[in-house]
């Protein structure tokens, strides 16, 4: 499920703070965005909603903004989701980010989500979408999925068995015994075939190589040879000047 972001515009109206307040208050460090969009606009998530409430209620009781921010690093905020502990934790990219990690086009990062491979962590009311960093090992999985010939809608089931998997290990209580068992067996099944295909493409690389290094060496050697001819044709003409 994704987490509601919020950048900077949406972030002002939704607390109800002014910009050089917020501005304050990171410098305190009694809080912070989650991340950037490539305009380099800060983003916030519903936890950061959260810390700036209880900062309010601290300044209607009559705290300063030091005497929080000594309160903040004896105790800390309280937090009601679990959200809050992933921001400190997790730094997030936005698809254009993503893309230039992993060296695709913004638009493929789009299709994969629209074929529902990937699905971003975060997304901001005003359509941002974010993505923790985990997401470009990912992505760079989907790639090698292609380069052994997998199409999208078949990477797209490797990837709903991930997150079964995810699910699973995280609870396995999340479905029925009978459920998970055929769930895994389609798991084990699916590793099975993706190990007979990479030690193919193994045996392949390999081949490939030896060849590519044997023909290399004979490429070199011919070369050599029609240096020569250059060499002897030269001479000739030098022959042919002396007569002259």
């Amino acid at each position: 499920m994704n987490q509601i972001a919020y950048v900077l515009d949406e972030f002002l109206q939704k607390t109800g703070i002014d910009k050089s307040t917020l501005e304050l208050w990171e410098k305190l460090k009694l809080l912070k965005p989650v991340g950037f969009t490539e305009d380099k606009i800060p983003f916030y998530s519903h936890a950061t909603l959260e810390q700036v409430a209880h900062i309010k209620k601290l300044v209607e009781l009559g705290y300063g903004p030091e005497e929080i921010q000594k309160i903040i690093r004896k105790i800390g905020l309280p937090h009601k989701s679990e959200e809050a502990k992933k921001d400190k934790s997790t730094n997030f990219l936005t698809v254009g980010t993503l893309a230039e990690k992993v060296q695709v086009s913004p638009r493929t990062i789009k299709h994969w989500e629209d074929k529902g491979i990937i699905d971003a962590d975060m997304r901001s009311e005003g359509g941002f979408r974010m993505y923790s960093e985990h997401y470009i090992y990912l992505c760079q999985l989907i790639q090698d999925l292609q380069l052994f010939g997998y199409s999208l809608d078949e990477i797209k089931t490797i990837s709903d068995y991930f997150r079964d998997f995810i699910k699973l290990q995280s609870n396995i209580e999340s479905a029925s015994a009978e459920e998970t068992a055929q769930k895994l067996q389609a798991m084990s099944h699916e590793i099975a075939l993706l190990l007979e295909k990479t030690n193919q493409l193994k045996a392949g690389i390999q081949r490939w190589e030896d060849l590519l290094k044997k023909k290399k060496k004979e490429l070199t050697a011919l070369k050599s040879q029609n240096q020569k001819r250059f060499s002897g044709k030269e001479g000739k003409n030098h022959e042919k000047d002396d007569l002259h």
